[in-house]
């Protein structure tokens, strides 16, 4: 792993769900600009606790973040105000899922909707609105949330998962202008990536996405993560907007 970088140094970053596959990544790429990375958790503190021991660089440590408990979330910004005193990144990037053919109407159980829609929509609105004071501290703070390009194609785990990242895709432009000018909001949008929830997939579903995707393949978590990197220190001009990291899903070429 190589050493820190420069783009973020001196800033403090929060992923939520950072010890999954795609925030790990994200964590990893984050530390190595620099940041010092807090990473978020709701379960498996041990997970995250292994992680934060593994990240290049220093000031790293794991929080609990439970995403869909305001006021747990109000501890959490809480305990960042009064350890770290500030916070330039926040990458909503917990969510859930569960496969359920689109067709399969009885499949979708209202369980599930309600916890889909619980985690992946409220959880970032609710991030967003306790952790925005510290953000404006500094006057160029940041959300980066984790979104699919299941929004724009309606093809995906569930139906009720493509609806969760067209809202999120909706909040992203919504809290883009209300949040304006002190915080930018952008969405990573991320067709099949290779991580843990490909892995449960089967193989033959895996390869039949890569051949209907112009680059032939599947996206890599690193590959995410740098688009998180760039929303945060490169495109320093843009909120309210989608950054597809798909290799051109949409324009299915099969």
């Amino acid at each position: 792993m190589s050493g820190p970088g420069s783009e973020l140094s001196g800033q403090v970053a929060l992923v939520t769900g950072g010890s999954g596959g795609i925030g790990s990544a994200i964590c990893e790429v984050l530390a190595g600009a620099g940041a010092a990375v807090l990473v978020g958790y709701a379960g498996h503190p041990e997970r995250a606790g292994a992680l934060v021991a593994a990240l290049p660089g220093g000031g790293h440590r794991a929080l609990r973040v439970p995403v869909d408990d305001s006021a747990a979330l109000a501890l959490a910004a809480a305990d960042v105000q009064a350890s770290e005193g500030r916070l330039d990144l926040l990458v909503n990037n917990a969510g859930v899922t569960t496969p359920v053919p689109h067709a399969d109407l009885d499949g979708l159980s209202d369980e599930w909707i309600d916890t889909i829609l619980r985690v992946n929509v409220r959880g970032p609105f609710a991030c967003a609105r306790a952790f925005a004071p510290l953000l404006r501290l500094g006057g160029r703070g940041v959300i980066v949330n984790i979104s699919s390009v299941a929004a724009v194609t309606g093809l995906g785990s569930n139906v009720a998962y493509c609806a969760s990242k067209a809202a999120l895709d909706s909040m992203t432009r919504s809290l883009g202008r209300a949040l304006a000018p002190d915080i930018r909001v952008l969405s990573v949008s991320p067709g099949w990536v290779d991580g843990e929830y490909a892995a449960r997939m089967p193989a033959d579903l895996i390869a039949a996405q890569a051949a209907r995707t112009p680059l032939g393949r599947i996206a890599r978590p690193q590959e995410v993560a740098r688009a998180v990197l760039a929303a945060a220190a490169v495109l320093t001009f843009s909120t309210g907007a989608v950054i597809p990291v798909d290799g051109g899903r949409p324009l299915d070429r099969a």
